[in-house]
């Protein structure tokens, strides 16, 4: 059995910057019909993301075998060096030379109020990256566009490789049908708490009878820790408390990369959940989607003292 884990997803750069006053102050509601404004912003930075970028960043801290499957631009160049410095397999990853990496520009305020724009670049045609033939213990299909989403959850069903449906992001893109459908093909489902709630009212389905069809769906929620739903059972995994709550970008996709790992080492499904929050413990202490470095040895020191199972 193959120990590789298809991420599927986007990979894209993050610019972030700080103005430092509040949009509140400048955003005037009575001229909102013919607004133009612009913030000084002395405070910049670059990161490194995308789910599958931050999820195959995670699964290495953890050592498994990523590899991401996704489409960038020509700016990407530095991006591709970088994975390949953590010895991150990127023969999945196809360079596109007529369009840009997906970007997105993120102002945030003294408030932090957020104004952010998103281009996807690249990712408009992620369709065209075609997995099949390699072969891996798991995958993951996790926000991207549509045709993509749907390109790859086709390509995983057709090649017998069992996968994670991870909705994020991409939830405006999906309707009723379309999630049915995708579910049709997926073995399990993840979503936060609010995604969770849309699944529902778009399918008409709770999250407990969704769970039913698949081998079990997860459902986190931010402190309160998540929800195992399987075997017709909703089984709560207590959380980690943290001492400092930096930043939680990435959050979500370092959980899912714990939760991955432990599919792929075939824990019992609880355990797998149990790593995925220590995962996600570990990266909100830290600002931006993939600068937290924790050991291996230190990933199971917590994953002991908090649950009392061992990292294998």
């Amino acid at each position: 059995m193959p120990n590789k884990i298809l991420v599927c997803g986007s990979v894209a750069f993050d610019t972030i910057t700080v103005f430092e006053g509040h949009f509140k102050d400048h955003i005037l509601p009575n001229s909102i019909q013919s607004l133009s404004v612009s913030f000084f912003v002395p405070s910049m930075r670059k990161e490194y993301g995308g789910c599958a970028g931050n999820i195959a960043y995670n699964l290495k801290l953890l050592g498994a075998h990523p590899v991401p499957v996704g489409t960038v631009g020509v700016d990407a160049g530095d991006y591709l060096e970088y994975m390949r410095r953590l010895d991150i397999d990127t023969s999945l990853v196809k360079v596109l030379p007529d369009t840009y990496t997906p970007q997105c520009f993120i102002t945030t305020d003294l408030d932090s109020n957020q104004i952010a724009s998103f281009h996807p670049g690249a990712m408009s045609r992620s369709s065209e990256n075609d997995l099949s033939g390699t072969q891996a213990a798991w995958a993951i299909v996790a926000p991207d566009s549509k045709e993509g989403m749907f390109a790859n959850a086709q390509r995983l069903k057709a090649q017998g490789t069992p996968f994670i449906f991870d909705l994020g992001q991409a939830m405006p893109l999906f309707n009723g049908d379309d999630l049915l459908q995708m579910l049709e093909m997926a073995q399990m489902l993840t979503a936060n708490d609010y995604e969770a709630s849309v699944i529902e009212q778009r399918t008409g389905r709770s999250i407990l009878d969704i769970s039913k069809g698949l081998q079990a769906a997860v459902v986190t929620r931010g402190s309160e820790g998540a929800i195992l739903y399987a075997d017709g059972v909703a089984t709560d995994i207590e959380p980690i408390a943290v001492s400092q709550v930096v930043d939680p970008t990435g959050c979500g996709d370092a959980h899912r990369a714990g939760l991955l790992y432990g599919l792929v080492n075939d824990w019992p499904l609880a355990d797998a959940c149990r790593l995925a929050n220590v995962m996600g413990a570990i990266k909100i202490s830290s600002k931006g989607p993939q600068n937290h470095q924790p050991t291996r040895a230190q990933i199971g020191a917590l994953l002991n003292q908090h649950y009392g199972i061992g990292l294998i």
